[in-house]
């Protein structure tokens, strides 16, 4: 009984994902449909949760604040037709940033005629069993794309935790592929 009203609990707490999808402009060049019940981060949340000198153009987060999108411009300078040796470098990065990388997906694809670099991952991140709040690993689900654009790379990346992992992961791509770009950025 006890299993049972805590699977409740969570179905309740984590909510169902959104059928209906919400045009959303990230800025006036860049816009992309999100499930209904996400919203922009305050900036809080966006230092608190992205921890950088470059802060994402756009961060958005579902009302459980569990699965999130961020959309940012790589420092990293690509021209549009190195677009293969991008991937390799963006691969590799992925790998040096995590313990763990199992890929699902990795392509170049088109959308809306443009080119993006894809992957689709598991990762995890190695906690510290012999500190003194004991943390353990961070699993987590990430579909990411590139997008190289007059020199610049837009990285638009969704993440939750891995036990969302079947539930998002039909939603992923449909949110990537609504990403538009008009122009530059």
């Amino acid at each position: 009984m006890s299993k049972l009203m805590i699977f409740l609990s969570l179905m309740l707490w984590v909510g169902p994902v959104q059928d209906k999808m919400v045009k959303t402009n990230v800025t006036d060049n860049i816009s992309l449909k999100l499930p209904q019940d996400f919203y922009a981060m305050s900036p809080e949340d966006i230092a608190q949760r992205y921890p950088s000198v470059r802060s994402p153009i756009g961060a958005y987060t579902n009302s459980a604040r569990l699965v999130d999108l961020s959309v940012n411009i790589s420092a990293t300078r690509w021209r549009e037709q190195d677009i293969e040796m991008a991937k390799g470098f963006f691969k590799s990065s992925l790998f040096n940033l995590y313990d763990k990388v199992n890929l699902i997906q990795e392509d170049i694809k088109t959308i809306n005629k443009r080119q993006y670099i894809v992957f689709e991952f598991e990762s995890r991140i190695n906690g510290d069993q012999y500190s003194l709040d004991k943390k353990n690993p961070v699993r987590t689900y990430t579909y990411i794309q590139y997008l190289i654009v007059k020199g610049k790379t837009i990285v638009f990346s969704f993440s939750c935790p891995i036990q969302l992992k079947d539930k998002w992961q039909p939603v992923a791509p449909e949110i990537m592929n609504s990403v538009k770009v008009k122009g530059g950025v």
